[in-house]
């Protein structure tokens, strides 16, 4: 029998998904329900809804989850049961209803969070602005089937601010809200409010320097260490260096993130396109079924969607396609490219020779 504590539980995120996989599951007299608040190599950080404890994951349980591809992430529910001299130990991790995860340069996918209701995805009014990077933040969540909301930190030293947040809004689906904050004002807690009610989990994904602890430190009253930018670009430095979950005074949870260098979604191309819908949804009515949108007649998207949008949906699509090939696949279109690269060369120098 696993014990636990709706009414206490709830208020870290537990929900009726997660109840219905009780029913089944079975552990050691005494094992007890918790949330995963921080992995670390060797040790794991869990709450119980009250106090946070330090644990380790069973070799087993390890073994299993990587068999299957995946590995413990911030936001698991777990089960964790004593051993001898009191340590505690997570025997299982029960199924996540949403699991953020990237996929890496070779393929493989890297976990981020688990249990997650909305991702807010946090960029820079400043130097970091970019919007095909929120572009990808969104193709990422939605492929794990979590609602993005993007917010745009340092609205009170940002550039060009209102032209800015007008040309996202302009840029992305009318269903993806789009929120303006100063991280540092107790304002942005009223304005992200309706995605921090009690039982509710949010993710923070963005990249280095955009203001995510800074966030968290306001949302949560937590005491996280932050930094600046370097002078120049804009950019941040790494402040936080571990995937961690906070609890906000009036409920909600919100997990903060390491900024993340590279954004491969772990998606399909269908899903991948389904993040796209606006283009989707144009693309039907072109000449080819097969159009590119991109020198073909009849083409029914150009002309419609910002080129920029355009362009960065078919550098994500390539993205993906990479990553469901086998290595011995990656290794031919390699060989292919540099054939093609070789013999343009060649031509170029029999044209200059001429």
């Amino acid at each position: 029998m696993i014990e636990f504590d709706f009414a206490v539980l709830r208020h870290i995120g537990l929900n009726n998904s997660i109840l219905a996989q009780l029913s089944t599951a079975e552990a050691a007299p005494g094992a007890q329900l918790m949330r995963l608040t921080e992995v670390q190599r060797d040790w794991q950080t869990v709450h119980d809804g009250q106090t946070e404890h330090s644990a380790r994951a069973l070799p087993r349980l390890l073994s299993a989850l990587q068999e299957q591809g995946s590995s413990l992430a911030v936001g698991d529910w777990v089960v964790v049961e004593s051993h001898a001299h009191g340590e505690l130990w997570i025997s299982q991790r029960l199924s996540p209803f949403a699991h953020i995860a990237r996929r890496a340069n070779d393929g493989r996918r890297q976990a981020l969070a688990s249990n997650i209701d909305t991702a807010l995805l946090v960029m820079g009014l400043d130097h970091d602005f970019n919007p095909r990077r929120v572009e990808r933040y969104i193709a990422l969540v939605q492929a794990a089937g979590v609602a993005p909301v993007v917010v745009l930190s340092k609205a009170d030293i940002g550039i060009d601010v209102d032209n800015r947040v007008d040309e996202l809004r302009r840029r992305l689906p009318a269903y993806i809200p789009i929120i303006a904050v100063n991280g540092h004002s107790n304002t942005a807690y009223a304005e992200l409010k309706p995605w921090l009610e009690n039982g509710q989990t949010v993710c923070l994904l963005g990249a280095s320097g955009t203001g995510k602890s800074t966030l968290t430190n306001t949302l949560t009253s937590a005491q996280q260490e932050t930094g600046g930018n370097r002078k120049g670009d804009g950019r941040g430095r790494h402040t936080t260096t571990a995937r961690s979950l906070h609890i906000c005074p009036d409920g909600g949870c919100i997990i903060d993130t390491p900024g993340l260098r590279t954004w491969r979604p772990d998606a399909d191309e269908e899903t991948l396109a389904a993040t796209f819908d606006d283009i989707e949804s144009l693309a039907a009515n072109c000449q080819f079924h097969d159009c590119q949108h991109e020198t073909e007649p009849g083409c029914a998207v150009r002309g419609k969607i910002d080129p920029d949008r355009l362009l960065n949906y078919h550098k994500l699509l390539r993205d993906v396609q990479r990553s469901q090939q086998t290595p011995l696949e990656r290794i031919a279109a390699r060989s292919k490219w540099k054939v093609i690269i070789k013999a343009s060369r060649t031509r170029g120098r029999e044209k200059r020779s001429q």
